[in-house]
């Protein structure tokens, strides 16, 4: 993880034989090494170093039939079952859209590749997965029953990289960005977040004025946002579930966005864990990392946006909830209805 710690693949190996059932964050968590390492070690051994640039990678996702497609931070897990759609290529950000996967996709951070074949309580299980500079996942593609191992194979063989070597080079993690405020640009703030017509501005917006998201939230007030007790998203995903209301949900990294469009139905708190348990679409939340919880309204060609964002102790964005866009709208009312039910919380001035 560029932090000076090296530990040899014979030893990765030998305590991944050791402790074959850990998920992979943990034990490279447990051994002090990036989680790409963990699979590097294994090079040669049903796992293949491959090209890691989603330009290589996502116009042949289509032909390998239906699929999982997982997304995570330090904080939340995000699973989609479904087909990839079309791709559509940009040097800053990509993307891919059908029904069920829907991606934004940031090229820069697709540097380390790998295609896994492993065999798991008798069944051959075959994922791509990709990772960051500093071999943190990015996005992971695991094949299902019905998929095409033939697809699988063939994609394989054409990205497959020269280099096979079982180490990697990699970057130092980059830090999170902790909130970045200047009082003294509030009413600049609140001005030119009236004239917003688009979401998409914001951020451009926030960085011209020298802040970000987390920091612009911390000063705007209302009505551009209102303070949410951290441990809210329960109600909020319960009263979701309780009215069948169809709405989005966005985890990424500075990699990927995946998203979830549409209603659902389980939601499940297990130990520290929130959980979204439905078919074709699973959320896994540590509910004990939320430090902060905002309800943000932003102006759009459509009416007002209304999202419920989650930030960690860091200030690095773990997640966002929309309303789902009927229509000229960009919320609906029950949408509306459930967030202003929501428990505020008192900030200081």
């Amino acid at each position: 993880m560029g932090d000076g710690k090296a530990v040899s693949p014979d030893r990765i190996r030998s305590i991944r034989q050791e402790k074959s059932t850990a998920r992979a964050r943990d034990l490279a968590d447990s051994l002090g090494v990036a989680e790409a390492e963990l699979l590097a070690a294994e090079t040669g051994r049903g796992v293949t170093r491959i090209a890691a640039h989603p330009d290589a990678l996502m116009p042949a996702m289509p032909g390998l039939g239906e699929v999982m497609a997982l997304t995570r931070n330090e904080s939340a897990v995000i699973e989609k079952v479904g087909t990839y759609g079309p791709y559509t290529p940009g040097d800053h950000a990509a993307m891919v859209l059908s029904p069920a996967i829907d991606l934004r996709i940031f090229p820069r951070h697709w540097v380390h590749g790998f295609a896994v074949e492993e065999t798991r309580g008798g069944k051959v299980r075959r994922s791509i997965q990709i990772f960051d500079g500093a071999g943190d996942a990015v996005h992971k593609i695991h094949l299902r029953d019905g998929s095409s191992a033939e697809a699988w194979q063939s994609l394989v063989d054409a990205v497959r990289l020269e280099d096979q070597s079982d180490r990697l080079t990699l970057d130092p993690r980059a830090p999170s960005e902790p909130a970045k405020v200047d009082r003294g640009a509030v009413e600049t703030l609140r001005g030119q977040w009236d004239r917003l017509t688009d979401t998409h501005q914001f951020l451009q917006m926030v960085r011209k004025l020298k802040m970000n998201r987390l920091g612009a939230y911390r000063i705007a007030g209302a009505p551009y946002v209102r303070p949410l007790a951290p441990d809210c998203l329960h109600g909020l995903l319960n009263a979701v579930a309780d009215e069948a209301l169809p709405f989005m949900m966005f985890v990424g990294n500075r990699g990927c966005i995946e998203i979830h469009s549409g209603p659902i139905e389980t939601v499940k708190p297990t130990g520290p864990w929130l959980n979204i348990l439905d078919p074709g679409f699973n959320l896994h939340l540590r509910a004990d990392h939320v430090a902060e919880v905002w309800a943000v309204t932003k102006p759009t060609r459509r009416g007002p946006a209304l999202s419920v964002e989650a930030f960690d102790a860091e200030g690095m964005l773990i997640l966002q909830a929309f309303g789902m866009r009927v229509g000229d709208v960009d919320h609906t009312g029950p949408w509306g209805e459930i967030v202003a039910a929501l428990p505020g919380l008192e900030v200081a001035a």
